[in-house]
């Protein structure tokens, strides 16, 4: 029996050292890819969306997985919020600061009291433009994101192909005749804003015949989207709209809650065309209401924690870790419906 009790207590005290040897060293205790765990400040902009939602599900998602301590804070679309929050993270004194701008502008003060403090930052999906002189790369250790002008461009060129080639129900672009153009834009002076803006403007002018006849801002919002189109389905000019260009999905689902009311068939009477790709858009192109989408993918998680782990162990990174992405209409919605993850 002594014998038995002896074996018994080696064996639980066995136990014990691998488990707390296994705590300490396994992911309960350390990061992965480092020697020691480390915190990340993380500011959002808010929760305006699908696609922030998802951005923001996939942020926290990768940090558990990762071993990441995140102090998170959703700024609720206010850039004071966030300057209090970025504040906040650099009296924690935390290994690294993340944060999607709400707007481009006014962020040249708490990017240097982050320098100032020796913390590294990392921009998410959107970018921030300084004073005349400054360099982002001198403030912002790394961006990722998407190319908001290159995916603005997809969907001027997405529309003018299908305008020569299929039309609405009222005309097709022969060079010669005007296509009519609304547009829902996104928060003002925001960098997706911004962005898709100039890569719509820059594009478009090759075509003369393209006409802007409405332009207005829906602050990314499904519900601003639906308003601004149903004011402009009552306008003398709504019978003229050939295509709605919206900067984001959830703009183009409310705008076609709008249209629909209004007794026109979104898709058909006006093509539609947005940005982003989430499952919304794709239950909309399956109804065969909203014409494309063009992706701007949210699932930034991974590559925010392991850029965040590379720049921490000093290894060499790329400035701009750019989002790899696609674009989808009839032709292929379908198909890849299944596989959507936001």
């Amino acid at each position: 029996m002594k014998k038995l009790l002896i074996a018994l207590l080696v064996l639980a005290t066995a136990a014990f050292v691998f488990a707390k040897g296994d705590s300490q060293s396994g992911s309960g205790g350390v990061t992965r890819g480092m020697n020691r765990k480390i915190v990340m400040g993380y500011s959002q902009i808010g929760a305006e969306s699908e696609w922030r939602t998802a951005c923001t599900n996939s942020v926290k998602a990768a940090a558990e997985e990762y071993n990441v301590e995140l102090i998170f804070s959703d700024a609720q679309q206010r850039q004071e919020n966030q300057m209090q929050a970025i504040r906040s993270f650099i009296r924690q004194k935390v290994d690294i600061i993340g944060f999607t701008p709400v707007v481009e502008t006014g962020w040249d003060a708490i990017l240097q009291e982050i320098k100032d403090a020796g913390i590294p930052v990392i921009c998410v999906d959107r970018q921030v433009t300084l004073a005349a002189g400054k360099r982002q790369e001198d403030y912002i250790t790394a961006f990722i994101g998407s190319n908001m002008q290159a995916e603005a461009t997809k969907a001027a060129q997405w529309i003018v192909n299908y305008m020569k080639t299929t039309g609405n129900t009222r005309k097709k672009d022969d060079g010669r005749t005007d296509i009519n153009v609304a547009i829902l834009e996104g928060t003002t002076g925001s960098g997706a804003q911004v962005g898709r803006t100039e890569g719509w403007n820059a594009e478009i002018a090759k075509y003369a015949n393209y006409k802007t006849i409405f332009r207005q801002t829906g602050n990314f919002t499904r519900a601003e989207g639906q308003q601004v189109m149903e004011a402009w389905m009552k306008s003398p000019q709504a019978n003229d709209i050939d295509v709605l260009l919206a900067q984001n999905d959830d703009m183009a689902i409310g705008a076609i809650d709008a249209i629909n009311a209004a007794g026109k068939k979104p898709g058909t009477d006006i093509i539609i065309v947005s940005i982003d790709a989430v499952k919304g858009a794709f239950d909309a192109m399956l109804r065969k209401e909203l014409n494309a989408t063009i992706e701007c993918n949210p699932l930034l998680g991974p590559q925010v924690m392991d850029t965040a782990v590379k720049i921490l162990n000093k290894q060499p990174i790329t400035w701009w870790v750019e989002s790899e992405e696609s674009q989808f209409d009839w032709t292929n919605a379908e198909a890849a419906y299944p596989t959507r993850q936001y």
